[in-house]
C-alpha cells in the first residue's frame, strides 16, 4: 500500500483516501461550450503516458477534500514530491528519479521477520 503525503493535512495517509484527477499544469479551456468536438476530445481523453516522472493532480477524498499536485515516478510508483494546488511545478531532475531502484515485494520478501 502506498502512503501519500497531503500538503494540506501535513501527514502521510493511505492511498485509499486519495483519488487521481489526471494531469497537473494543463491549460483548461476558458469556455468549454465554445470548443470543437475534436478539441473537447483532445482535452478530456488524450493524454501523454510517459515512462518516468509525471506531474498529476490528486484529491484527498477522505480527508481534507482538497486538490493538490504530485510528482510521481511511473516506473517505481513512488511519490517524489507533493505540493499545494496553484504552486509552480518544482524543478526535479527526472534522470535521478527514473534511475532509482524499484522496490518490490519480491525484493524485500527476504527481510520479513
Amino acid at each position: 500500500m502506498l502512503l501519500i503525503y497531503c500538503p494540506y493535512c501535513r501527514e502521510e495517509r493511505s492511498e485509499l483516501e486519495f483519488r487521481n484527477c489526471g494531469d497537473a499544469h494543463i491549460v483548461r479551456p476558458s469556455d468549454i461550450s465554445a470548443i470543437s468536438d475534436e478539441a473537447f476530445e483532445e482535452f478530456f481523453f488524450l493524454r501523454d503516458n510517459p515512462k518516468g516522472l509525471i506531474f498529476e493532480r490528486w484529491r484527498h477524498m477522505h480527508g481534507c477534500g482538497r486538490f493538490f499536485n504530485a510528482a510521481r515516478d511511473t516506473v517505481s510508483d513512488k511519490f517524489v514530491q507533493t505540493y499545494k494546488a496553484g504552486e509552480p511545478k518544482p524543478d526535479i531532475d527526472a534522470t535521478v528519479v527514473t534511475n532509482a531502484p524499484v522496490e518490490t515485494y519480491e525484493a524485500t520478501e527476504g527481510d520479513a521477520r
